[in-house]
């Protein structure tokens, strides 16, 4: 579990594939206090650590991971959002964030705003994918409230330091992310569609 609040910026150092799987080094300021089976957020997706040398760690990706989320689109040299699970003694300044990426949104609007950043994103219409005007919603693992929420689209206004600390610093129009939707929103999506 996750809260949506990055640590640190890692950089995409290698990309190995290994039959259907993706192997990803990851060079990282954390990286000498990481261990072996820790899990780490990647923009959002919830990855295992598999191996440690000097400054850089690996986590490999299965297909279903790289069937629904960016990762099949992760270049060498890519900026990657990193959080490491929460601690249950820590105050949750984010959202509860599970690490799973729900699907894959498109960046279509950027807006400069005095200072700040608006964010637009589309995404596909499914039944429990859903956002709220002033709810919570996870951008490449970013936790952010939803502003002029829309079907198939909702913004995030992104402050100066989110926008320096994060990878939200390299979108433009058609960037790709991962999304994750509230948690607690699916759930009761899910207990609607019991009733009918």
């Amino acid at each position: 579990m996750f809260t949506g609040i990055i640590e640190t910026l890692g950089i995409i150092k290698d990309i190995q594939k290994d039959s259907d799987n993706l192997h990803v080094l990851v060079s990282s300021s954390i990286t000498s206090e990481l261990k072996i089976d820790q899990s780490l957020a990647h923009n959002g997706i919830c990855l295992t650590v598999v191996a440690i040398k000097n400054d850089i760690y690996t986590v490999t990706a299965i297909k279903e991971t790289i069937d629904k989320t960016t990762i099949g689109n992760w270049q060498i040299g890519d900026l990657i959002n990193l959080e490491r699970a929460m601690k249950l003694d820590a105050r949750l300044d984010g959202h509860l964030v599970q690490g799973h990426a729900d699907q894959i949104g498109i960046c279509n609007a950027v807006k400069e705003s005095n200072g700040s950043w608006y964010f637009t994103f589309e995404y596909d219409n499914e039944p429990n994918n859903i956002t709220i005007e002033k709810g919570s919603i996870t951008v490449n693992g970013v936790s952010l409230t939803v502003v002029n929420s829309k079907q198939n689209e909702f913004s995030v206004a992104i402050i100066p330091y989110t926008f320096q600390h994060t990878n939200f610093q390299t979108f433009k129009v058609g960037t790709k992310i991962n999304l994750e939707f509230d948690v607690i929103g699916k759930y009761v999506a899910r207990l609607f569609e019991y009733k009918k």
